[in-house]
């Protein structure tokens, strides 16, 4: 029977940080399922689904504490299990670009959250404009939406929002 682990690390960037947590994970007998892995300052952060056998856990735990003190690294893992898929939503992709501003994740976040709305992904990123400078900010999410909800009132409310918070906004399904 497999096993779902889900492993966070968080340390300084380096050449080879992936390489380490990968060999540690092969090693263990593990398989990684799903991962994102991206420098924040001068961190690097690491979110895995992992899969293995019975004993993949517990190997996992001792070469990544030996890993965490080679190269203080905060690694942490979780048993999990599979994803409940809900198939009664479809799949949507928000996008959104503005100037930078406080509170745009904290605005979209609570706009889906109030509806009942999963978010499954998101991705942000500052950046200076190009020919200006002015500072930017994206967003990227994917969200779940029930086939239930009024999509034509859900995407007026929240281009409405986007229009007060001065965001230029996209909410469209995601088209396999």
């Amino acid at each position: 029977m497999s096993q779902l682990i889900v492993l966070s690390a968080l340390g300084t960037d380096r050449p080879g940080v992936v390489t380490d947590i990968s060999r540690s994970i092969l090693d263990c007998g593990g398989n990684i399922e799903e991962s994102r892995m991206t420098s924040l300052g001068s961190e690097f952060a690491v979110l895995m689904l992992i899969s293995g056998n019975w004993h993949t856990p517990a190997k996992l735990e001792k070469a990544l504490d030996d890993l965490s003190k080679a190269h203080n690294l905060n690694i942490s893992l979780k048993k999990t299990g599979a994803r409940n898929e809900h198939e009664d939503c479809i799949p949507y992709g928000v996008d959104v670009i503005c100037l930078d501003q406080s509170g745009i994740v904290f605005n979209l976040s609570e706009f889906f959250a109030s509806r009942k709305i999963e978010i499954s992904d998101l991705l942000t990123r500052r950046y200076a404009a190009p020919h200006t400078g002015a500072p930017m900010f994206s967003v990227q999410m994917a969200v779940s939406i029930p086939a239930s909800a009024p999509i034509g009132q859900l995407r007026e409310d929240f281009h409405e929002l986007c229009e007060q918070l001065n965001l230029d906004s996209i909410l469209e399904p995601v088209k396999a």
